[in-house]
């Protein structure tokens, strides 16, 4: 067997005895660790994408060759190493580039303890990806929210405290909706491995099975516990905390990532143990289209009437989340290519605003308001200017990321039926009109000269700083142009999903 096949079990085992490790060093230490830990991740991960790709098959690693109906097992294809590795390099590149903050607003003696956490949520989110055990999923999404509240309150200042115990609240709930339904599932299907518990689910169709009823009691619960935990509308309350409360490289990985995982838990199980099929019978994909599309129209809203550029940029993230679920609930291969690369280009895209708000932050004597931010792109440059590119991208101009995922979603309802078709177009437009409002004001404040103070370029950015901002802004502008080849791994990723 070759070493390759090895490689997502190791990664998710090297990033949990990474994360626990930092735990015994201090700060320096914890970070050159972690450092070397993801770079080692991500090798692993590409090769495995390689792999995948030369060969044009999916695998199926069996933990301790244990076999199937009882074994573990970790389950890899082009479109799970891809999603891997967009995980493991974005949040390197969010650590890397929000150093400057987990250094000054986090206290000397719990940088190693902030590292911890995001090795674990790295190992949590490999997991959920990799995985072909329901029930296994379902630990690694505890481990995430543990880690991703640690990561909310580790500042602890302002309402941080308040935002984490939000957070946890509703991300609990979800947890709890989503550990019943797995329950139900498992006591009607009698599996926990993906592939056997889909063949029963066909079995119950197929028979006319009596087991009907409470099989849609654990699809309903499985489907509201991950919409919640992923921050979808109307779950989505406890996000402008969250988001807002927490330092710069948390609030990143946050929206980039920790929503995206349980995203594509719940497409695992719709497409692997469901069946899109049988979810459309339950009308479940109905529920997702509308959810999506009334998120997609009500996030921007918010945005527009938020005077905190930090709250604006996470009723964003609401916003944007309902693009991937109207995706999903168009019930359609495109759909679900295009909320797929959605998930992508989303969260580097937010990883970058993220990132430049902060800095711009910094340079109006950490005013978050618009008034206070008046001239920030002036006074660090590269903030702006990354800034200003985050937001075309999420307003959708050319050649930018956010305009590749719309044209995506065009393409999609364009095969669907014509009520879908017109709603999403509709639904598309309104949004990017909602978009261009609040993204446009924004970028006018921070490019309009302070009347009082302000020289442009006299703050001025780290090296590490700079070098993200530009990698950042060169995928997303990869990703604009040349998204053809992603497109299509996507779509070989999804055609071996099955």
């Amino acid at each position: 067997m070759s070493i390759i096949y090895n490689f997502p079990a190791l990664s998710v085992v090297f990033a949990m005895l990474t994360g626990i490790l930092s735990s015994a060093f201090k700060k320096d230490g914890s970070r050159k660790l972690t450092m070397i830990a993801l770079t080692i991740i991500n090798l692993m991960n590409i090769c495995a994408l390689v792999f995948c790709i030369r060969t044009g098959q999916s695998y199926t690693y069996t933990m301790g060759q244990i076999p199937s109906p009882w074994g573990n097992e970790f389950r890899f294809g082009i479109l799970e190493t891809l999603m891997a590795v967009f995980v493991g390099v974005l949040e390197q590149l969010i650590l890397i580039g929000g150093m400057k903050h987990i250094r000054t607003e986090v206290e000397d003696s719990k940088q190693n303890l902030y590292f911890l956490m995001s090795n674990l949520l790295l190992s949590s989110l490999l997991a959920l990806i990799y995985t072909n055990d329901i029930f296994t999923a379902y630990v690694f999404v505890e481990i995430n929210t543990i880690a991703a509240a640690g990561l909310i309150v580790i500042a602890q200042k302002g309402r941080t405290i308040v935002a984490g115990l939000r957070y946890m609240i509703m991300s609990l709930i979800g947890s709890g909706l989503l550990l019943f339904g797995l329950c139900i599932l498992y006591d009607v299907t009698g599996h926990l491995l993906m592939e056997p518990c889909h063949q029963a689910i066909v079995q119950i169709f197929e028979t006319g099975s009596s087991y009907e009823t409470p099989l849609l009691v654990a699809i309903g619960l499985i489907g509201v516990g991950l919409c919640i935990k992923s921050a979808l509308f109307p779950f989505s309350s406890w996000v402008p905390d969250a988001y807002g409360s927490s330092i710069a490289p948390s609030a990143a990985i946050l929206s980039s990532l920790v929503s995206k995982g349980y995203i594509f838990l719940l497409i695992k199980i719709c497409w692997r143990v469901i069946g899109y099929n049988y979810i459309d019978r339950f009308h479940m994909i109905d529920i997702f289209y509308v959810l999506g599309v009334v998120a997609m129209i009500i996030g921007s809203v918010n945005a527009i009437w938020e005077t905190d550029i930090r709250r604006m940029i996470a009723y964003s993230s609401v916003a944007q989340i309902g693009y991937i679920y109207m995706g999903l609930g168009m019930g359609t291969e495109l759909g679900v290519i295009a909320a797929s690369f959605h998930i992508i280009s989303h969260g580097v895209t937010k990883a970058l605003l993220f990132l430049a708000t902060s800095d711009l932050s910094d340079a109006s004597d950490r005013g978050r308001t618009f008034p206070q931010l008046r001239g920030a792109g002036l006074r660090n440059l590269p903030a702006g200017l990354t800034f200003a590119v985050g937001a075309m991208s999420m307003v959708g101009v050319p050649l930018l990321a956010g305009f590749t995922s719309k044209l995506l979603f065009a393409e999609a309802a364009l095969d669907d039926n014509m009520v879908y078709t017109t709603i999403t177009l509709i639904a598309l437009a309104v949004s990017t009109v909602l978009n261009v409002v609040y993204f446009l004001r924004t970028v006018i404040t921070i490019y309009t000269p302070d009347e009082h103070h302000w020289e442009v370029g006299e703050v001025h950015a780290s090296r590490s700083n700079l070098t993200v901002s530009v990698i950042m802004i060169a995928l997303n502008v990869v990703l604009g142009v040349g998204a053809v080849p992603i497109v299509n791994l996507i779509t070989r990723g999804i055609e071996m999903f099955g």
